[in-house]
């Protein structure tokens, strides 16, 4: 998988593109699977798992 740079219009078989809907989908999942990670978490440790 390769990110498009803004100057090659030459080629379309790119997956991410180096927009702003591209950063922020990205960043918002990255964010989405921190909070998930952090609930199991202390899901885990108010259950005493850990």
């Amino acid at each position: 998988m390769q990110i498009r740079d803004k100057e090659d219009n030459s080629s379309e078989d790119f997956i991410l593109q180096a927009n702003k809907k591209t950063i922020f989908g990205a960043t918002f999942i990255i964010i989405v699977l921190v909070i998930l990670t952090a609930v199991v978490a202390m899901t885990g440790v108010y259950f005493d798992y850990w």
